[in-house]
């Protein structure tokens, strides 16, 4: 039997699903996606860095009382950050790579962290250099690294903190527990270096907003123990990163989890400079996916549709981040009744969306509700500002997917024409930005 042909009931659209429709929808029929797609045909990623600079100040006004540095990892595209230099957002490197991105735009060292907890010595030589001062640790081998360093170097011992409703529980790989911390800054003051406070990261795409004020609140509590046990002065609380997207449902949102961590946070904030390194909150809603069918096929398990992008490419963030992505068939996206609802998907089948490798895990998604779609048919993934470009690949020999600007948001000084996408001279797995006008 055609599994194809067996008719399951579709779970109910959630408001959820029609919100991210409109706004698919609403992307689409601007004169700049369509310009995009005009020129570069698919895959093509539509960026509003508009978005950006609007998450950050959600942030800023949630959480008034944190100092925020973007982690450059989750989206290192020109125009991001372009605008959050022009917002005046601080910014977290873990790499020499990342920090050359920013020193070369001419972003003050002063604006920069970098916390990855293990770095080469050449790595820590050349933020020195360039005059950046805050530095991760969680091990005794790296406080080594920042002997004879200058005096106002200022060390975070980096905590584990277990998160098992994180997408990526980070503790298993980075931090330390309060018993070895304890022992790391004994060794640190015994070294002649200064620990000037803690940081942690309960963990990647974390939706559970009371664990974000849990670890903060665990952290205050062990800094007071050993200030008074050791007779030390900190000054610093790095919060980490780990807010919430929402991919195919809705996540806490921002103000959820800053109401829980304003308390906590309040009574210290005019001892203690705290910062946070958000990275996917910040980007993640900025860019979707524009794709089209490649190829279609019947298999014993039903309809296949093959796309122009895949797992090795735009889609790497539902491999190596196990978040899914909604996909919308631009066909669905104006389909309503009379009174504005979606129209019942009475002509949609289950369907398997594939990548376009000759890698038979190149796999997207399975089970999802499509019209019947045909060969250069457009879908539209939204959310895919984060961990896209950065872990892509270029397996078969496949070119980056290029990055088109969209929105009312100009970078300043970009040419208005559009350029074919490239890999960065500095080696970085981004797609450099072309400007639509």
């Amino acid at each position: 039997m055609n599994l194809s042909t067996l008719r399951r009931e579709p779970r109910t659209t959630r408001p959820y699903e029609d919100r991210r429709r409109a706004e698919a929808s609403a992307l689409l029929s601007t004169v700049a996606a369509r310009a995009a797609i005009a020129v570069h045909g698919t895959p093509v990623l539509l960026l509003d860095p508009g978005r950006v600079q609007a998450q950050y100040r959600r942030l800023r006004a949630a959480l008034p009382l944190v100092g925020f540095h973007y982690a450059v990892k989750a989206l290192a595209h020109d125009a991001v950050l372009d605008v959050l230099d022009s917002a005046g957002c601080g910014f977290d490197v873990a790499t020499g790579e990342e920090l050359r991105l920013l020193t070369r735009r001419g972003v003050a060292a002063t604006r920069i962290i970098h916390t990855h907890p293990i770095k080469k010595p050449a790595e820590i030589a050349e933020a020195l250099a360039a005059g950046v001062r805050v530095f991760v640790v969680d091990n005794e081998a790296e406080i080594a690294k920042f002997r004879g360093a200058p005096a106002d170097t200022r060390l975070l011992v980096r905590l584990a903190y277990r998160s098992p409703h994180a997408k990526s529980d980070l503790s298993s790989k980075f931090g330390v527990g309060p018993f070895e911390a304890a022992r790391l800054v004994e060794s640190a003051l015994s070294a002649g270096v200064r620990v000037a406070g803690f940081s942690y990261h309960v963990g990647s795409q974390l939706d559970d907003p009371p664990r974000f004020a849990a670890a903060a609140a665990d952290t205050l509590e062990l800094m007071g123990i050993l200030e008074r046990r050791l007779d030390v002065r900190f000054d610093t609380l790095d919060i980490g990163g780990g807010l919430p997207a929402s991919y195919d449902s809705e996540a806490a949102g921002i103000d959820a989890i800053a109401a829980l961590l304003r308390p906590v946070l309040a009574p210290h904030a005019r001892r203690l400079d705290i910062i946070a390194e958000p990275g996917r909150v910040m980007v993640a809603e900025a860019m979707s996916l524009v794709t089209s069918v490649v190829g279609v096929a019947e298999r014993a398990d039903g309809r296949w549709y093959y796309l122009d992008d895949g797992l090795y490419g735009s889609y790497s963030n539902v491999l190596t981040e196990d978040v899914h992505p909604l996909v919308f068939a631009e066909r669905d996206l104006g389909a309503t009744d009379a009174r504005g609802r979606r129209r019942p998907p009475d002509d949609h089948r289950w369907a398997t969306l594939a990548g376009p490798t000759c890698d038979s895990s190149d796999v997207v998604a399975r089970e999802v509700l499509l019209p019947d779609l045909q060969l250069g048919d457009l879908l539209i993934s939204p959310t895919m500002g984060a961990y896209t470009t950065v872990t892509a690949t270029r397996f078969n020999g496949r070119p980056f997917t290029p990055v088109a600007i969209v929105g009312t948001w100009a970078v300043p000084g970009a040419a208005a024409a559009v350029r074919p996408a490239a890999a960065p001279a500095d080696g970085l797995p981004v797609a450099e930005g072309q400007t639509v006008p």
